[in-house]
């Protein structure tokens, strides 16, 4: 439970705060941005203040790093007193007051952030001495000075739209670098080159109505899909899992004919639209915090889909099974990709991102490790998509072929893998089962690359 502090308590904050201004400006005679929350009342730290603190810490290093300013000195405090962040940065006070300004008042959770400039001298950057407007009250829009001298609004009141506002701009953000990042892995699987038998930068592969182009199209038009799985699964969080999943489904069907609008008819992302949907809305369930484990939002995604495979394929005949994939799990009891999202992407966990994080351990770039990684699923994975395109013994023989490769060298070289391009573009393969996973591993090394600032 959170826990209320005193005045006097408060006032020994400020003044602790202040000695470690000066501190810090002693060592680091360059301007400092202090930033702290505006939270009414007595309780001034909890987890949801926290989180929001975080975003805020995450924007600033956005602004910082768009504007190429790296602090010389970041420090994060936290505790019952509320958080605080200390930047040093060498850089015109103006050019720091409008960087943090623009933070305040460019969105409605910015009214709660609270960014000091003190230019070397210690002094204290006032926004209207270069032009700002004052801040406005986050109730009424009012100055917020004139609604605080007044005491317009109770404490309560302050309260309550302070939480809104911290829960609002919390989940929108996550949202939209959920689906942000999630784009990403789809623009960078289908970059990733040469992909024996698929789309890439080289060529279309063993496709011949699509190209870079077409996928191009394809993950722009499934962004608002990535970002409503994600929405979903923040506001079903407090149900269980497998809750959020089936509220899915028709988030699923409106982004497939989304996609197929974008493509002129063509299916690039169908597969994709299920795995990485259940991905995001695993994101929307879990705290930001548990972005950078992936097998907990793995587990998570095992979770929403617990029963999947029973519930969707049990009961199937000769008669009722239409598709490849019915038609594997009723001669051969092959589950495809539900199987593999109801087991927590086992591909992904077990074989495709440890190959891609050992890939660029060993100095790979992302590209020549996703090759790899690719490699590495196809030869561990029954690829239905590869089955499609031939059947089960020829899938069976090149996943060998690969296994018996990836033993000698499991990074082989690029011009290895463009000859077995060739072969697969000869024979007609395309492993495109193999392709969503590894957009799927794409996204989850984003996600523990970005992190977030430690609160």
């Amino acid at each position: 439970m959170e826990q209320p502090i005193t005045l006097q308590e408060m006032l020994e904050a400020r003044e602790r705060r202040a000695f470690r201004q000066q501190a810090l400006q002693k060592e680091y005679p360059v301007p400092l941005i202090c930033f702290t929350m505006n939270i009414a009342g007595p309780v001034k730290n909890s987890p949801l203040i926290r989180q929001g603190f975080a975003l805020g810490c995450r924007r600033l290093k956005e602004r910082l790093d768009a504007a190429r300013l790296t602090p010389l000195y970041r420090e994060i405090v936290s505790d019952r007193a509320g958080n605080e962040g200390f930047f040093a940065v060498d850089a015109p006070v103006g050019l720091l007051k409008q960087l943090t300004c623009d933070l305040e008042d460019g969105s409605p959770i910015g009214r709660l952030f609270d960014l000091d400039v003190l230019d070397a001298n210690g002094e204290k950057a006032d926004r209207t001495a270069f032009g700002l407007p004052p801040r406005t009250c986050l109730i009424c829009g009012k100055p917020a000075r004139e609604c605080a001298r007044s005491r317009t609004h109770s404490v309560e009141e302050l309260q309550t739209a302070t939480t809104q506002i911290l829960r609002d701009g919390i989940d929108q953000a996550d949202a939209r670098d959920a689906a942000r990042l999630a784009c990403q892995a789809l623009l960078y699987e289908v970059g990733t080159t040469p992909k024996p038998g698929l789309v890439d930068r080289n060529n279309s592969g063993s496709h011949r109505d699509m190209d870079v182009f077409t996928f191009f199209n394809s993950a722009s038009a499934l962004w608002p899909y990535l970002e409503a799985c994600a929405r979903t699964g923040r506001s079903t969080a407090g149900l269980p899992a497998p809750d959020t999943f089936a509220r899915l489904r028709a988030l699923g069907r409106q982004a497939e004919a989304d996609m197929l609008a974008a493509t002129s008819g063509v299916n690039t992302h169908k597969g994709v639209i299920f795995s990485m949907g259940v991905v995001c809305a695993a994101l929307g369930r879990l705290s930001r915090r548990d972005w950078r484990d992936g097998e907990r939002i793995l587990q998570e995604c095992a979770s929403m889909t617990a029963g999947l495979v029973e519930r969707d394929l049990a009961g199937l005949t000769e008669e009722t099974a239409r598709t490849v994939g019915q038609k594997l799990y009723l001669h051969h009891g092959i589950s495809g990709i539900r199987g593999q999202v109801e087991a927590g992407f086992p591909a992904v966990s077990r074989t495709g991102l440890p190959v891609l994080k050992e890939g660029i351990r060993r100095g790979l770039g992302l590209n020549d490790a996703g090759c790899a990684t690719l490699l590495a699923i196809l030869a561990d994975t029954l690829d239905t998509n590869l089955v499609a395109r031939s059947d089960l013994k020829t899938q069976q023989e090149v996943a060998g072929r690969i296994r018996t490769l990836l033993q000698e060298d499991p990074y082989p070289s690029l011009e290895t893998i463009e000859r077995i391009d060739q072969e697969f573009i000869t024979r007609n393969l395309s492993p495109g089962g193999s392709a969503d996973l590894l957009a799927v591993c794409y996204l989850l090394y984003f996600l523990e690359k970005e992190g977030e600032p430690d609160v």
